[in-house]
C-alpha cells in the first residue's frame, strides 16, 4: 500500500463525497449539534457546521432557527470554531464558547440578541468545556480544563496544548506522575461585575458541574486530574463561594449527566457501567440534598443519557432501549415516569441521545437524523415528531446506496438475543458483508448519519456489500444486567455474539460465507483484531486497537477501564491480559490486516497496533500498518479522513472481492 494515495480512484471518490456531504466554501450548513431552545419557546440555537476546505475538524458557527418556519440564521463567524450556545433565563443573551482569539483554547463569549453584538469575557486559565446558566440569570459557571489535559477517548483522546515559553526542538519530555497540570476547575462569570473567580476547591478535580440553585454546584468529582480517576469519581455539592465540598452519592459505578432542580432541592444523575467518559448509560438516581436520600427511578427499561429539569417536580430524561430512542418525564411528587415518544427509525444526534426541553408536558426540540435522513432540527410536541429545519446538502442523495435497512436480531450460542442493523445494497442477495463493531465495549450502534464519519460504509454499500452492525453483550440499551456481561469477560462471550451474527445471515443466505471482513475502532479495534484469531475471514480493519492487555495497562492514560472490564491482574500470564491479547494469538491469524491509529492517541497507544503488525509479520502474513501523525483516538479530522476511507475501502476490495489494484 503506497504512503500517497492522493491520486487513486478510491480517494478521488472520498474526496467527492465529502465535497457534497459538506459543500466547503458555499456557507451551508452541512450539520448541527448542541441545540438549546429559548425560554419562549420560538426558536433555538445550535452549532452549525459550516466548513470553508476541507481541512481539519469541521468548524461550527452559532446558528439560530425559527421553530414556527424553519428561519435559519447564522449569528457568528468566527473565525475557528463557535460552539455551545445556551440561552439566558430571560432570552436576551446567548452565552456561546469561542477559539477565535487562539485556536484551540475556547473562552466564554456572550451575544447580546437585540444587537447582534458578540463580545468577549475575561479569560479564565485553561480552556472551557461547557457552560451553564445560573438558575437567575446573574452568573454563568465554567468549567476549565487546565492547558495540558487530556481529552476524552470520543473526543480523540489527545493531551490538549501546554501553553508557555517556547523551548528548543532538543529538550526532552519528562515524566514524573505529577499530573497537576491536567486539573479541571469551576469558574463563576458574574454579569453584574463583567468579572470571573475561580471556585476555591483545591482537591476537587471537576469532570462534570451543574448550578444546584444559585449558590452551590452539583458535581462529578475526583481527588485527582488522572483520566482515570473519572472511573471513580463521586457526586458532591460544592459551595459556589467557598468551595466547600460534601459528598452526596458514592456509586458502585460511573457517573454522568448531573442536573439539580432550580431550588436546590435535587439533584438527578445517570449510574452505569461505562467504557468511556462522557458516554454514560443508565439507571436514572434522584438525590435530596436535604436528607441525603437516593432514590431509584423506574424508566421502564430505558437507559437515561440526557437529564434535564423543566421545573422544581418535573425531570426531562432521553435515552436508549434497545433498537428504540425514547424521551420522558418524571414527576417527581406523584413518584411517576411517562414515555413521551418513542421511535425505532430516528434517533437524537450526538454519542447518545440529547435534547431541550420547553415546557413542563415533555415537549422538546432535537437535532433528528437516521440511517436514510440527513440531519434536522425537529420539534417533540404531543408525542409527534415534526421536522423544522433540515441539513441535506447531498446526505440523501448519498444514502440512495441503502437498499434496505433491517432490525435483526440472533441467538448467541449460550441463548442470548443478541440485536443489530444490517444495510444492504440494491441487487440478489447474497452479498459481501463488513460487520462492523462499536466502541466501548458499553455503547451501541443506532440509525446515525453515515455522512458524518462513515463514508466508507457508503462506498462499501455503494460496490454492492451488506454491513452489519452489531449490539453484542455489553452494549448500551439492554439495561445494566445486559451490560455487565461484557465486565470480567471482555474477549470472551462477546466474540461469540459477533460470529453467531455472521452465521445467522448465511443461514439466512444473505450473505456469502467466502466474503466476510470486518473493521471496528477502539474496543471495536481490539475486536477486529481479536476475532481474526478465532475465525479466519477474507479481511479486516482495526482503527485505535488493543492489542495487549499489559501494555495497554501500562501505557494508556485509562489505566482502569482494563482493570474494570478483565477483572484480573496485569502479571498474571495465565490471566485475561495476556490470553485475551490479541499480539499473544498471532500465530493463528490467516486474515489479512489493515491496522490504523493515531500518533497522538492517549487512550490506545500507537504502540498497541505496531506490536501486532510486526507480530503479524513475524509469522509471514499480510499486514500493514497506518500511522496519522496529527490524529489521535480515531481519525477526525480532513483529509486524513479521505484517505482512511479510501485505504478501508480498497483494503476489502483487496482482499474480499480480489481486485489487486483498488488502490492502484
Amino acid at each position: 500500500m503506497k504512503t500517497d494515495i492522493r491520486a487513486s480512484v478510491l480517494y478521488r471518490e472520498a474526496e467527492s463525497i465529502y465535497q457534497s456531504l459538506r459543500q466547503p466554501g458555499s456557507g451551508q450548513i452541512s450539520d448541527a449539534a448542541e441545540i438549546h431552545v429559548s425560554p419562549d419557546a420560538a426558536r433555538a440555537v445550535f452549532s452549525g457546521a459550516m466548513v470553508t476546505e476541507l481541512d481539519g475538524f469541521p468548524p461550527t458557527r452559532i446558528c439560530q432557527v425559527e421553530l414556527a418556519t424553519g428561519d435559519t440564521q447564522v449569528l457568528t463567524f468566527g473565525p475557528n470554531t463557535d460552539r455551545s450556545p445556551k440561552y439566558s433565563p430571560d432570552g436576551r443573551t446567548i452565552a456561546f464558547l469561542s477559539d477565535r482569539e487562539n485556536k484551540g483554547d475556547f473562552q466564554l463569549f456572550l451575544l447580546d440578541r437585540s444587537t447582534g453584538e458578540a463580545r468577549a469575557t475575561p479569560r479564565v486559565t485553561g480552556w472551557v468545556e461547557y457552560l451553564h446558566w445560573s438558575p437567575n440569570g446573574k452568573a454563568i459557571l465554567l468549567a476549565a480544563a487546565s492547558h495540558g489535559a487530556d481529552t476524552s477517548s470520543h473526543q480523540g483522546a489527545v493531551a490538549s496544548k501546554q501553553v508557555g515559553a517556547a523551548l528548543p526542538a532538543w529538550t526532552p519530555s519528562v515524566a514524573t506522575g505529577d499530573e497537576s497540570f491536567r486539573w479541571r476547575r469551576l469558574w463563576v462569570y458574574e454579569l453584574s461585575t463583567r468579572s470571573v473567580r475561580q471556585v476555591d476547591a483545591p482537591q476537587a478535580n471537576m469532570w462534570e458541574a451543574v448550578w444546584c440553585g444559585n449558590d452551590a454546584f452539583a458535581a462529578v468529582v475526583s481527588p485527582g486530574p488522572g483520566e482515570g480517576l473519572w472511573y471513580s469519581a463521586r457526586l458532591c455539592l460544592i459551595d459556589a463561594q467557598t468551595g466547600e465540598c460534601r459528598e452526596l452519592y458514592k456509586p458502585a459505578d460511573q457517573l454522568g449527566w448531573p442536573a439539580a432542580s432550580a431550588s436546590g432541592e435535587y439533584v438527578a444523575i445517570v449510574e452505569a457501567v461505562c467504557s468511556d467518559r462522557w458516554i454514560v448509560a443508565g439507571e436514572l438516581k434522584l438525590i435530596e440534598i436535604s436528607s441525603g436520600g437516593v432514590r431509584d427511578i423506574d424508566t421502564r427499561g430505558i437507559d437515561i443519557t440526557y437529564t434535564e429539569w423543566r421545573s422544581d417536580e418535573r425531570l426531562l430524561v432521553a435515552g436508549h432501549r434497545g433498537f428504540e430512542t425514547v424521551t420522558g418525564l418524571y414527576d417527581v411528587g406523584r413518584d411517576s415516569f411517562v414515555e413521551k415518544w418513542v421511535a425505532r427509525d430516528i434517533t437524537a444526534v450526538g454519542r447518545y441521545a440529547s435534547v431541550s426541553g420547553f415546557n413542563e408536558d415533555g415537549d422538546c426540540v432535537l437535532v433528528g437524523e437516521s440511517f436514510t435522513r440527513a440531519p434536522e432540527v425537529a420539534l417533540i410536541r404531543g408525542g409527534e415528531y415534526q421536522s423544522v429545519r433540515a441539513f441535506d446538502v447531498g446526505y440523501m442523495e448519498a444514502a440512495k446506496v441503502i437498499g434496505d435497512v433491517e432490525e435483526v436480531t440472533w441467538e448467541a450460542p449460550d441463548g442470548l438475543r443478541i440485536e443489530g442493523w444490517l444495510l444492504t445494497p440494491d441487487g440478489a442477495a447474497p452479498y459481501p458483508l463488513i460487520v462492523n463493531v462499536h466502541g466501548g465495549p458499553v455503547w451501541q450502534w443506532r440509525p446515525t448519519c453515515l455522512g458524518r464519519n462513515a463514508v466508507p460504509i457508503l462506498m462499501l454499500l455503494k460496490r454492492g456489500y451488506a454491513v452489519l452492525f452489531s449490539n453484542p453483550r455489553g452494549s448500551t440499551g439492554r439495561g445494566q444486567k445486559f451490560a455487565r456481561r461484557v465486565v470480567g469477560d471482555m474477549g470472551g462471550a462477546e466474540t461469540t455474539d459477533h460470529l453467531s451474527g455472521i452465521d445467522h445471515l448465511i443461514a439466512r443466505g444473505i450473505v456469502n460465507a467466502e466474503q466476510i471482513g470486518i473493521i471496528g475502532g477502539s474496543h471495536g479495534g481490539f475486536m477486529s483484531s481479536w476475532l481474526i484469531t478465532q475465525r479466519q475471514l477474507a479481511a479486516a480493519v482495526a482503527l485505535s486497537p488493543v492489542n495487549n492487555w499489559v501494555t495497554e495497562y501500562l501505557l494508556s492514560n485509562v489505566p482502569d477501564w482494563p482493570r474494570l472490564f478483565l477483572k484480573d491482574a496485569y502479571w498474571d500470564p495465565s490471566g485475561h491480559y495476556f490470553e485475551r491479547s490479541p499480539i499473544m494469538n498471532a500465530h493463528k491469524v490467516r486474515t489479512p490486516m489493515l491496522t490504523i491509529c493515531g500518533a497522538l492517541d492517549r487512550s490506545t497507544p500507537p504502540e498497541e497496533a505496531v506490536q501486532f503488525h510486526n507480530a503479524l509479520l513475524l509469522h509471514g502474513l499480510p499486514s500493514v500498518l497506518v500511522t496519522y501523525p496529527e490524529e489521535g483516538h480515531g481519525v477526525r479530522k480532513l483529509p486524513a479522513m479521505i484517505d482512511f476511507a479510501a485505504r478501508v475501502v480498497g483494503w476489502f476490495e483487496m482482499h474480499i472481492r480480489k481486485i489487486p489494484d483498488a488502490l492502484g
